[in-house]
C-alpha cells in the first residue's frame, strides 16, 4: 500500500478520525449520573455564576484548550477550505494530548472574513482555558491573532507564527555559541516574509539580534526602503525593510552568518552557500524539500556548516511540536491572559538548556540509536524527549508569573513533580524516593563503573544531588569515557589495580578462606572483580550501598554480595521485587529473581520485607499471597505453603498490615470480589504486595502484568540483605540506573 492508502486507511478506520470525548468521573450508578448532570450539576453552576473563575475548578476549562482555523493556509495544502481542514486540527489535538495532556476541542469555522472570524473566536472564551490559531492565511492571521490577543482574557497563540520563531531561536541560541560568534555581531538573511518568517524575525530581535542584522526576501527580492516607500510592504514587513538597494537573494546571503528559510525548497545553491560567512547556520525549513539539501550545504564548504530542517530524517529537525504542547501547559497550569514575549524566551532559553543534557536511552532508541550529543548535529531536544515538558512548561508558568500574567501562583519545585506525575505513576513514586535520597545523599558504588551508562548514571546523580556515586575501575578509562560523553563532572574513581587494598583482601580471606578460596586467590577477585571489591567496599562501611549487574548475568552478580555481606540479622532470605505502575495504581510483586521454590517461612519473610519496601514509597501495605485456590478451595502441597505463610504472618505480631491468602490473582486485585464473595477476608481493599508461590510464577506474572497491563516497571529491588545492594538486568537503561541508587540511599538511609 502507498502512503496514501495507508494515510486513508488510518483515518477512516472506526471509529472514524483521531479523538474521542471520555469520561473523568465516575457514571456507574444512579447517583453518579445526578451528580453529574441533574440535579447535582446545579451546585457548581450556581458557584461559578458567583465567581467565573471557579470555572477553572469545577470544569475542564483551565485544561482545553480551542485549536481554531477556517482552512485557509493548510500547510502544503493552501487554502482548503474549513472543513478539509479538519483531519489537520484533529491532528493538532492528538499532539497537544500525546505531549501535554491537554484537552482539545478542534473548531473549524467556515470564515474567511477576518472580523467575522475573530468575532465568533472571541465568543467562546467561556469554553477554553486557551487558543491556538492554526492555518490561517498571511497578512489577516497577524490582525486576527492581534485583536484577539485585545479582546479575550484567556493565552491566544498563532502556532505558525510563534512556533517555528522559538524552536528555531532556541537551536539558533546553541549553534552561534557553537561557531562562537555573538547574536549581538550576526548577519542574518531571510527567504520568505511570510507569518512564520516574520514572526521570527521579530523573535531574533528579542533574542538579541539587531534589527539592521536582519535582511528580509521575499519573491521579488530584498525587502529595501525602496520597496516600502513604494508600498510594496505591509505594516508586518515594513519594519525588516534594509536601507540598501534592491537585490535578490543570492545579493543577500553575501557574507551572512545565518540563513533562515521559511518559504520554498530549492533555491538555494551550494555556490550562494560559499557566499556565506564563516562556519554558516544554515536554517532550510521549507517543508518537504528545504531551500537547500542537507548534502548540498554540508559539502559545498570545508568549515563547519550547521544545518537544520523540517525533516525528521535529519539532525536538527525544527519541530513545532517542541513548542505549543508545553507552552500552552505552563500558561494553562497558572491561568494565564496571555502568552507574552517573556513566556516565549523562557520557552526558547529552556529548550537550548536542555540539547546541553545527557540524553535519556529511551530517546535514543527511539531514534534508531542515532549518537545524541548537544553539538553542531544536535542543537535542540527530540520532540520524543519526554523532559521538554518538566523543563519548558515550569520555565513558560515562571515567565509569566514573574511578568503579571499568571493569576494563579505555583509552587515551582511542586509543580514539576506534578507534570513528571503526567508522564506516569512510575514518576511520582519515584519521585518520592529521590526527594527522600535527596535529604541525605549517601556513598552508591558502582560496581561497573567503566560502563557508559554507569558514568552517564553518576553524572545525574551528583547533578540531582541524589546520591555520592563511586565508580569503580580504571581511572583513565573512566575520565577518557567521560570527556567523550561531554560530562562535566568531577567522578569520584576507585581503581582496585591501584592503592594497597591489603585490608580488603584480609578482610575477604578471613570470611572465605574455609570455603574454598586461598589467600592468592582472594588477592585476585579483589584485583580482577568488582563485585567483589564492592561488596567488601559496602561491609567495611567504605560505602554505603552498591549497584552491580548491568553487564553480568543475575545469579553471578548477586553471588559476591550474598557471600560478603549476607542477609540481615532478622532475614534468613533475600529476594527481587518488582515495582509495577499503571496509571491507577502501584503493585509490588515478590519474589521475581531470587528463591525458586521457597517454604512458607520463606514466603512469609518476603511478604514482610516487600511490605517494608513499599511503605519506602509512601505505600500503605496490603499483601495477598497467591495461588490457584482461593481460601482452602483446593488442599495439596502447593496451597499449603502460601496458607501456612499467612497463618504465621498473622501470629507475628510486628506484622502490622493486612495480609491475606491462599487466594487467587483476581481475588486478590478486584475489590467486589473481595467484599461481596471474601467478605471474611483479613484484606480492607485490593492488595498492592503480590507474594508469588514461587520463582517461576513471580518471573511470569510480573513480565506479563508489565508487557499485556501496560505497567512500568522498577527493579529489581533486592531486599532482605543486611546492607543495601542491588542488581540490575543486563542492558537496564540509565534512568533504571538512577531509580535504583535512589532506593539503594533510602534503604541506606534507614
Amino acid at each position: 500500500m502507498t502512503l496514501e492508502d495507508d494515510a486513508r486507511e488510518y483515518h477512516r478506520r472506526s471509529p472514524s478520525g483521531k479523538v474521542e470525548i471520555s469520561t473523568t468521573k465516575s457514571t456507574n450508578t444512579q447517583r453518579d449520573l445526578s451528580l453529574a448532570y441533574s440535579p447535582g450539576v446545579a451546585v457548581p453552576c450556581r458557584d461559578i455564576a458567583e465567581d467565573s473563575e471557579q470555572a477553572y475548578d469545577y470544569t475542564v476549562k483551565g485544561n482545553l484548550v480551542g485549536v481554531v482555523s477556517n482552512g485557509s493556509a493548510v500547510l502544503g495544502l493552501g487554502d482548503i477550505g474549513a472543513q478539509a481542514s479538519k483531519p489537520v486540527m484533529e491532528g493538532k489535538g492528538v499532539l497537544f494530548k500525546r505531549f501535554a495532556d491537554i484537552d482539545v476541542f478542534d473548531v473549524e469555522l467556515d470564515l474567511d472574513d477576518p472580523a467575522a472570524f475573530t468575532q465568533a473566536v472571541a465568543a467562546m472564551e467561556p469554553t477554553f482555558g486557551g487558543i491556538n490559531l492554526e492555518d490561517i492565511k498571511s497578512p489577516e492571521c497577524f490582525a486576527i491573532e492581534s485583536d484577539l490577543s485585545e479582546q479575550m482574557d484567556i493565552p491566544v497563540f498563532h502556532d505558525d507564527q510563534h512556533g517555528t520563531a522559538i524552536i528555531s531561536g532556541a537551536a539558533l541560541v546553541n549553534a552561534v555559541d557553537i561557531v562562537g560568534k555573538e547574536l549581538s555581531d550576526i548577519q542574518v538573511t531571510f527567504a520568505g516574509a511570510g507569518a512564520a518568517a516574520t514572526a521570527t524575525a521579530r523573535f531574533y530581535v528579542s533574542l538579541g539580534i539587531p534589527r539592521e542584522n536582519i535582511t528580509m526576501c521575499d519573491i521579488d527580492g530584498i525587502l529595501s526602503e525602496a520597496r516600502a516607500e513604494a508600498g510594496d510592504l505591509n505594516e508586518f514587513t515594513e519594519p525588516f525593510a534594509r536601507g540598501k538597494d534592491d537585490g535578490e537573494l543570492e545579493d543577500a546571503m553575501e557574507d551572512a552568518d545565518v540563513f533562515v528559510g521559511l518559504s520554498v525548497g530549492d533555491i538555494v545553491s551550494q555556490q550562494m552557500v560559499r557566499s556565506m560567512a564563516a562556519d554558516p547556520i544554515i536554517f532550510a525549513m521549507a517543508n518537504p524539500d528545504p531551500e537547500v539539501t542537507y548534502e548540498d550545504a554540508k559539502e559545498a564548504r570545508d568549515d563547519t556548516v550547521i544545518m537544520a530542517t523540517g525533516r525528521s530524517d535529519y539532525p536538527n529537525q525544527v519541530n513545532n511540536v517542541l513548542g505549543f504542547p508545553f507552552i500552552f501547559r505552563g500558561a494553562l497550569d497558572v491561568r494565564a491572559t496571555e502568552i507574552n514575549e517573556g513566556m516565549k524566551l523562557a520557552a526558547a532559553d529552556a529548550l537550548a538548556d536542555l540539547a546541553r543534557e545527557d540524553v535519556p536511552d529511551a530517546v535514543v532508541k527511539a531514534y534508531d540509536d542515532e549518537p545524541l550529543q548537544f553539538g553542531p548535529d544536535y542543537l535542540i531536544p527530540k520532540p520524543l524527549d519526554q523532559r521538554v515538558l518538566y523543563e519548558v512548561a515550569p520555565a513558560v508558568a515562571r515567565a509569566a508569573i514573574e511578568s503579571g500574567a499568571a493569576r494563579k501562583k505555583l509552587d515551582l519545585d511542586e509543580y514539576r513533580e506534578e507534570l513528571e506525575a503526567r508522564l506516569g505513576k512510575s514518576r511520582e513514586m519515584m519521585r518520592v524516593v529521590m526527594n527522600k535520597a535527596k535529604s541525605n545523599p549517601k556513598r552508591v558504588a558502582l560496581a561497573e563503573g567503566e560502563d557508559e551508562k554507569m558514568i552517564r548514571a553518576a553524572n545525574q546523580l551528583v547533578e540531582d544531588d541524589i546520591a555520592e556515586p563511586v565508580l569503580i575501575g580504571r581511572t583513565d578509562r573512566i575520565l577518557q569515557k567521560a570527556e567523550e560523553l561531554g560530562l562535566d563532572f568531577d567522578p569520584i574513581i576507585v581503581n582496585p589495580r591501584e592503592g594497597e587494598w591489603t585490608h580488603y583482601v584480609d578482610y575477604l580471606y578471613e570470611r572465605r578462606q574455609r570455603k574454598g578460596l586461598t589467600r592468592t586467590e582472594v588477592s585476585e577477585l579483589i584485583w580482577q572483580d568488582s563485585n567483589y571489591f564492592a561488596s567488601v567496599m559496602v561491609e567495611m562501611d567504605d560505602a554505603d550501598a552498591m549497584l552491580t549487574g548491568l553487564t553480568n548475568h543475575y545469579p553471578s552478580a548477586l553471588r559476591p554480595p550474598l557471600q560478603v555481606i549476607g542477609t540481615a540479622e532478622d532475614a534468613d532470605y533475600a529476594a527481587g521485587v518488582y515495582m509495577l505502575t499503571f496509571r491507577s495504581r502501584v503493585i509490588f510483586c515478590a519474589d521475581a529473581t531470587v528463591n525458586l521454590d521457597p517454604d512458607e517461612e520463606v514466603l512469609a519473610e518476603v511478604t514482610k520485607h516487600t511490605a517494608e519496601l513499599a511503605r519506602s514509597f509512601n505505600v500503605d501495605p496490603r499483601a495477598a499471597l497467591l495461588s490457584y485456590s482461593d481460601f482452602g478451595s483446593v488442599t495439596n502441597e502447593g496451597t499449603r505453603k502460601p496458607r501456612d505463610a499467612v497463618s504465621l504472618l498473622h501470629d507475628d505480631p510486628e506484622v502490622d498490615f493486612p495480609v491475606d491468602g491462599e487466594m487467587q490473582a483476581d481475588t486478590a486485585l478486584v475489590e467486589e470480589m473481595l467484599t461481596e464473595t471474601y467478605e471474611f477476608s483479613e484484606l480492607d481493599g485490593p492488595a498492592n504486595v503480590l507474594v508469588f508461590p514461587n520463582l517461576e510464577a513471580g518471573n511470569i506474572g510480573y513480565k506479563l502484568l508489565q508487557r499485556l497491563g501496560g505497567a512500568e516497571a522498577i527493579g529489581p529491588m533486592l531486599v532482605g540483605m543486611d546492607k543495601p545492594v542491588y542488581v540490575l538486568q543486563r542492558g537496564d537503561e540509565v534512568k533504571d540506573i538512577v531509580n535504583l541508587a535512589s532506593v539503594a540511599v533510602v534503604d541506606a538511609q534507614k
